[in-house]
C-alpha cells in the first residue's frame, strides 16, 4: 500500500537507562533514523517506562504540542507555569510549550513503575502563550468504542490542543469492528497498539506496532483479540 507505513514494534529505537527503558518510534534523543523522523505533524512517540522513584529532572521546552498518557502508575509534574500536579492512569495532560516551559517528571511512587507515552505534535501557531490541561477520562467510554480525548476545540471531549488533530483510544473485544471517519482532508491517522491484534483497513497489527496511513477517508477497524489501540488524526503538511 503506496499510502501507507508500518513501524513494527521490533523495529522502534530502544534506550535503556536503567531508570528509563524507553521505545522511540520516531528519532528521538541519540536514535536517528532518517526515514522515521515525523509523521506529518506526528513529531514523537515514546513508549516510556520509569522506575520507582526516578524521573526526568527540569528541561525546556518550545513550540510544541506535548501529550502525556499514563498507561500505569503515577507521573509527577512540575513545571514554570507554576502547575504541580500527578497524572495517573486514565489521565490525558497537555503542555502547549509555545514561547518556553520547563518542566520535570517523577514518579513519585517507590514501590512501583510508572509506564506512560508522550507524544510531541508540532503546532499551527508559533511562540504562543504556554498553557497546561489535564483531564481524567472515564475508561467506560472506550469499551468496544471510540473515545475521543483530544481535538482542536476547547468545547469538544478530551483536552485540547493547537493542531488539527484528533485523538481517539478504543478497548475493544475480540471480533468487535467500528469505521474511523477522518475528521479533515489532507489529515492521515497513525495507530498505535497498545495491546493485542487489530486490523485496520486490512494491515495485520500486533502490540506496540505503529501504522500510518493517508489519502484515506475513513478506517476500517477490526479487532483480531482482545486489543486497546490509539489512534492519532494529524495533518500531513504543517
Amino acid at each position: 500500500m503506496e499510502n501507507t507505513v508500518l513501524h513494527k514494534a521490533d523495529t522502534r529505537g530502544h534506550a535503556d537507562h536503567g531508570w528509563l527503558n524507553a521505545y522511540h518510534s520516531f528519532s528521538f534523543g541519540s536514535w536517528y533514523n532518517s526515514d522515521r523522523v515525523q509523521f506529518g505533524a506526528l513529531r514523537v512517540l515514546n513508549d516510556d517506562t520509569i522506575a520507582a522513584g526516578m524521573g526526568f529532572g527540569t528541561h525546556p521546552h518550545d513550540n510544541m504540542e506535548i501529550i502525556t498518557i499514563p498507561l500505569e502508575g503515577d507521573l509527577a509534574h512540575k513545571d514554570s507555569m507554576g502547575n504541580t500536579e500527578i497524572i495517573k492512569n486514565g489521565d490525558v495532560q497537555v503542555m502547549s510549550a509555545g514561547t518556553g516551559v520547563k518542566h520535570s517528571e517523577f514518579n513519585p511512587n517507590d514501590d512501583q513503575r510508572t509506564k506512560l507515552l508522550q507524544i510531541w505534535v508540532f503546532p499551527n501557531q508559533q511562540n504562543i502563550a504556554p498553557r497546561y490541561q489535564q483531564i481524567s477520562l472515564n475508561p467506560e467510554e472506550r469499551k468496544n468504542k471510540l473515545q475521543q480525548i483530544l481535538s482542536p476545540n476547547a468545547e469538544d471531549e478530551g483536552v485540547w490542543i493547537h493542531q488539527d488533530a484528533w485523538f481517539h483510544l478504543g478497548k475493544f473485544d475480540k471480533g468487535v469492528t467500528a469505521a474511523y471517519n477522518l475528521k479533515k482532508e489532507g489529515n492521515g491517522v497513525y495507530a498505535f497498539i497498545l495491546s493485542g491484534s487489530l486490523t485496520i483497513n486490512g494491515q495485520e497489527l500486533e502490540t506496540r506496532d505503529g501504522f500510518g496511513i493517508w489519502d484515506v477517508n475513513s478506517l476500517d477497524i477490526k479487532a483480531a483479540s482482545d486489543a486497546e489501540f490509539l489512534l492519532m488524526e494529524i495533518p500531513m503538511k504543517h
